[in-house]
């Protein structure tokens, strides 16, 4: 059994988001998968925040768990090892630093640039991660941005596209600081990229924001479902998985 570890929300469409991500894997490979989510509070409208992911792991024991995070922060570290520990599951790595989500990044920034015009593309781009305080809990974004600037190198250009890491919350620097840097540098047609899964409050902040385009989170894009495969695939293999218990201490 797979089971993806994912934050709640009160939003609908993070919750279908979720659903094409599962209905991607289990036409890929046949897994049956299902999800608990974190830091669940009472269920709103709709269930959208239920199961919780410790009511999850108690119904399917010794279930590999695939944390549905771009960041190795406190959720990573702490949370779920805490949930997990005592049920048998296995929790794999999670998502972040994979150049399958740099991929899946690029896409949807092409995807938004597409939106403004056929031809137009950003002359920089702000890498936007959700944030933490925990140390190493940014490195997910800062190696996504390393990634996604190879990758727009690689697709050649007039020009270099610059590519700032910037942050939602607990982090520095932040979106408005990152994108007022940029423009003070002189670009003007500065693309958003959401570093983030699934909508929400963070997406609809960056919707806001004020950027030339932003492109949509990543949770239903095929490369995310086949970077998922390849997590559980890996702890099938007793590669890539780290035992919750030891993850917890």
């Amino acid at each position: 059994m797979l089971v993806l570890a994912v934050h709640g929300s009160a939003v609908p469409a993070a919750a279908a988001t979720i659903r094409r991500l599962i209905t991607a894997i289990e036409a890929m490979s046949g897994v049956r998968a299902v999800v608990g989510h974190l830091g669940v509070p009472p269920a709103v409208a709709g269930g959208v925040q239920v199961p919780s992911l410790a009511e999850v792991v108690r119904e399917h024991p010794r279930a590999v768990v695939v944390p549905l995070l771009l960041g190795d922060g406190y959720h990573r570290r702490v949370d779920i090892p805490a949930v997990l520990e005592g049920t048998g599951c296995v929790l794999t790595e999670g998502l972040g630093g994979e150049h399958a989500v740099a991929l899946a990044v690029r896409s949807r920034l092409r995807d938004a640039e597409r939106r403004r015009g056929p031809h137009t593309r950003a002359d920089a781009v702000v890498l936007a991660g959700a944030g933490s305080s925990r140390p190493g809990g940014t490195a997910g974004t800062a190696a996504c941005a390393a990634r996604l600037a190879e990758l727009l190198e690689h697709d050649g250009g007039p020009d270099p596209v610059p590519v700032v890491p910037a942050y939602l919350t607990s982090a520095g620097p932040t979106v408005p600081e990152a994108l007022a840097a940029l423009r003070a540098a002189g670009y003007r047609r500065i693309a958003v990229a959401a570093h983030l899964l699934a909508p929400g409050r963070f997406t609809h902040a960056l919707a806001g924001s004020g950027a030339w385009a932003v492109s949509e989170p990543l949770a239903d894009h095929p490369h995310v479902a086949r970077l998922v495969l390849e997590r559980y695939e890996a702890s099938a293999r007793g590669t890539g998985v780290l035992r919750a218990a030891r993850l917890a201490r």
